[in-house]
C-alpha cells in the first residue's frame, strides 16, 4: 500500500468497489437515456392523434402552439413546413438515439443526437416555461454531454467490437 492505495502487481487484481463503480458509472444513465428515448419514440409513433397537421394532440398543434414563444420560430417554421414529416423524423430520431445508446452502438453519435433532439426541444417547445428548472429538456442535454464525452466504455457493442479488433491486431489498437 502507497499512501493508502492498494498497489496490485497485475493489472485488474484487487479492484475495489470504487473502482468498480467509476467504471460503472455511466450506465444507469446510459440505460435510463436509452429506454426513455426509445419509449419517446414509439409513443409519437403509436399515438393516433400525434401524427397529424392539425388537431388536438397533434404535432402541428404543438408546433403552432410553442411558435410565438420559442428562442428560436424560425426553426418552428421549418417543422411547420411538414409537421407530420418532422413528427415522423423526431420519432424515428429517437428510436434511433435510444436504441444506440441502450446498446452502447456507436454510442458517442447516438449521445450527439439526444444533444441536438434534447437542444432542439429546449429552444422551442420548453424555451417559454418558467423558471428554467420546471422543464425538463435542458436536464436531458445536460444529461446527454457525459455519454458525448465518455461513449459507452462498459457493457457495450462498442466496447466488444474494440475488444476483438484488439484481438485481432494482437492488444496494438
Amino acid at each position: 500500500m502507497v499512501h493508502g492505495i492498494r498497489r496490485d502487481s497485475a493489472v485488474g487484481e484487487g479492484r475495489g468497489w470504487r473502482d468498480t463503480a467509476t467504471r460503472y458509472a455511466l450506465l444507469p444513465l446510459r440505460v435510463f437515456l436509452g429506454v426513455t428515448l426509445i419509449y419517446a419514440g414509439l409513443d409519437k409513433l403509436t399515438n393516433s392523434a400525434f401524427m397529424h397537421a392539425s388537431g388536438a394532440g397533434s404535432i402541428g398543434e404543438l408546433m403552432r402552439s410553442v411558435r410565438g414563444t420559442s428562442a428560436i420560430p424560425a426553426l418552428v417554421d421549418l417543422a411547420l413546413k411538414n409537421p407530420v414529416g418532422f413528427g415522423y423524423a423526431i420519432a424515428f430520431g429517437e428510436l434511433a438515439v435510444g436504441i444506440g445508446t441502450l446498446l452502447g452502438l456507436l454510442a458517442r453519435l447516438a449521445a450527439l443526437g439526444g444533444v441536438l433532439i434534447s437542444l432542439s426541444l429546449w429552444l422551442t417547445v420548453s424555451w417559454a416555461i418558467s423558471p428554467y428548472y420546471y422543464g425538463n429538456d435542458l436536464a436531458y442535454l445536460m444529461a446527454w454531454i457525459p455519454l458525448v464525452l465518455a461513449g459507452a466504455p462498459m457493457l457495450s457493442l462498442d466496447a466488444a467490437i474494440r475488444a476483438r479488433r484488439r484481438q485481432r491486431t494482437g492488444g496494438n489498437r
